[in-house]
């Protein structure tokens, strides 16, 4: 079957893979339709690793995806062939102490897709745990669907933060992850998002939501900007998804006493926490890795109406055209957000 793979660290090719794709009774069979091309997967791309994960071998890329039911396993009840899926890539133990205490994301042995040495999604046909499977509502298209993966880790961040009606929500970062938590705070009950960035053209992305103020940290101090915009209190939450370590420098300066402090991106290297500042206000620390249980929760608000993703896509290419989609994606354009591949 053809794939889109990354042979080594800066070489992609769309070429045919042997892949195995025997189907279990508890498995479904997916034609692909939209396939989101991920920052991790940029940086597999670039570097040929993230961290431990070391990419040692041609591994098929893509995790954010979207597709048709073709056939189901014996087993498999709540799902028929036609009907329109996303998919969630982690696949943990299911026996395993993490799975069994509802923290199945923290699995050491779990299989992510597009994470070495497991394969990912971009080829025309994938094999799934049906459990892992879900159906998008009749609103909510391939191309949002393909979205419903980022937005889980949006959501799971605003459960972590433990929002309450009214607060003020500050997001560092206005990227995929960082406008999609902005609107998990909106929808988990905040009233206010400041989210800030360095890149004015996301910021005009994300300044299109209603309860949204937009700050440029090129030019604005966002300390300032937000104890401006909230009568020097400072926010209720802070959220980190920007992954730069610069934005540690100061980070406790924007929440208010009492208030949290969600860590979200990653950054590459190790950060300095100036921890006496977080034990002056008693600031509450959360860490948010991938997500458990969200889809359906994702789906559900989406498939409500409350939430439009729709202008987080930013271009969809044809398969044929993934490498491009790649370059693309690597170049991070300003205006662009979310770049898919589409297999319609």
């Amino acid at each position: 079957m053809q794939a889109l793979i990354l042979e080594h660290a800066g070489k992609l090719s769309i070429r045919n893979i042997a892949i195995d794709r025997v189907m279990g009774r508890d498995d479904v069979k997916i034609a692909m339709r939209n396939v989101g091309v991920c920052g991790s997967d940029v940086h597999y791309y670039k570097h040929g690793a993230i961290g431990p994960f070391v990419v040692r071998e041609p591994m098929v890329l893509g995790h954010e995806a979207s597709g048709i039911v073709t056939a189901v396993g014996g087993n498999v009840t709540h799902l028929q062939p036609g009907d329109r899926v996303c998919m969630e890539p982690g696949i943990p133990d299911l026996k395993s102490r993490a799975t069994l205490e509802g923290k199945y994301n923290l699995d050491p042995a779990v299989r992510f897709w597009a994470t070495p040495p497991i394969h990912g999604c971009l080829m025309p046909e994938v094999v799934h745990p049906a459990n892992f499977t879900f159906k998008l509502p009749d609103n909510v298209s391939f191309a949002e669907g393909a979205l419903i993966e980022p937005l889980a880790t949006g959501m799971q961040a605003a459960d972590k933060a433990r929002i309450r009606p009214g607060d003020v929500a500050v997001v560092i970062g206005a990227g995929t992850i960082g406008i999609l938590t902005a609107l998990c705070a909106l929808a988990g009950g905040c009233s206010r998002v400041i989210i800030a960035d360095l890149v004015q053209e996301k910021l005009d992305i994300a300044a299109r939501y209603d309860a949204v103020t937009a700050v440029n940290i090129a030019h604005d101090n966002l300390a300032e900007s937000v104890a401006s915009l909230t009568e020097g209190w400072g926010a209720q939450v802070v959220f980190e998804a920007s992954g730069s370590p610069k934005a540690y420098a100061n980070l406790f300066d924007l929440v208010c006493p009492g208030g949290c402090t969600v860590l979200v991106g990653m950054p590459p290297q190790a950060v300095t926490l100036d921890i006496v500042g977080m034990q002056a206000k008693e600031i509450r620390i959360e860490s948010v890795f991938r997500y458990a249980n969200q889809f359906p929760r994702a789906l559900a608000l989406l498939g409500s109406g409350k939430l439009d993703i729709k202008p987080m896509i930013s271009g969809i290419f044809p398969f044929e055209r993934g490498i491009e989609a790649f370059e693309r994606a690597a170049r991070a354009e300003p205006g662009d957000v979310k770049v898919q591949i589409s297999f319609e």
